[in-house]
């Protein structure tokens, strides 16, 4: 009698997968707590796993004269950290930091390279994930670029929102000002606008999106950009 496949995960990348492909993969998978501010990879170090997240979320940030960062992509339940493994290089090129706490799957680098060369559907997901992040990248720097700060932090909230799955996370200005790469003066004003508005309400370093769908109004058009490229990642 054929074994049950593990319940569907959180993780939308590995939902995509066929039952059986999933089934074989999750017996090396281990689960693992991302402890917000914690940082999984510095650029040149080696990458070990490649992490699925389930309900947490990791900031992808470049990394400039040593120290100073600025956030060039996130990976959450709908991508993985550790795409380079899938380009033949075992190195990351990225500062990873975990801005959401939450629950994640790991598997090993070897076995996840091992797994890309025999489930084509996996091969398809990340190809695909790799030009997101590509794309993303590409969007944030004209975003960061010709866009207001204002409709920047909307169409930063989305993108959270969008990978954590729920409309209140915590979230102080110091952290988003280092993700934007601003003042935090400008991060002040701008959430006060949204605050103005009713699309959110912000206290104590929480915040919460009041209106989703008037906040997207809000927001520059990089989000629905950057959406419409992550959706395409799972059409068969």
């Amino acid at each position: 009698m054929p074994v049950a496949a593990p319940r569907r995960p959180a993780s939308r990348l590995l939902a995509a997968l066929p039952p059986g492909d999933y089934r074989r993969m999750s017996r090396a998978f281990e689960e693992v707590t991302l402890e917000f501010g914690r940082v999984l990879y510095e650029p040149g170090d080696k990458l070990r796993h490649a992490y699925f997240p389930l309900d947490g979320l990791i900031s992808l940030l470049a990394v400039i004269d040593g120290g100073d960062d600025l956030e060039v992509g996130l990976a959450g339940r709908e991508s993985l950290l550790g795409l380079p493994l899938a380009l033949g290089t075992s190195v990351s090129p990225v500062r990873a930091l975990v801005q959401g706490g939450g629950r994640a799957l790991r598997l090993p680098a070897e076995r996840f390279v091992k797994e890309l060369a025999r489930t084509p559907r996996l091969r398809q997901l990340v190809n695909r994930s790799i030009n997101v992040a590509m794309g993303t990248a590409m969007q944030i720097a004209a975003c960061n670029k010709l866009h207001v700060l204002e409709a920047r932090f909307a169409r930063w909230l989305l993108m959270v929102r969008d990978r954590l799955g729920r409309n209140q996370f915590p979230l102080t200005q110091d952290f988003l000002a280092r993700m934007l790469g601003v003042r935090r003066v400008g991060v002040t004003e701008a959430a006060t606008a949204l605050q103005v508005r009713k699309l959110i309400e912000y206290r104590r370093g929480d915040i919460k999106l009041l209106d989703p769908a008037a906040l997207r109004g809000a927001a520059c058009s990089c989000y629905e950009t950057i959406r419409r490229l992550e959706n395409a990642t799972f059409v068969r």
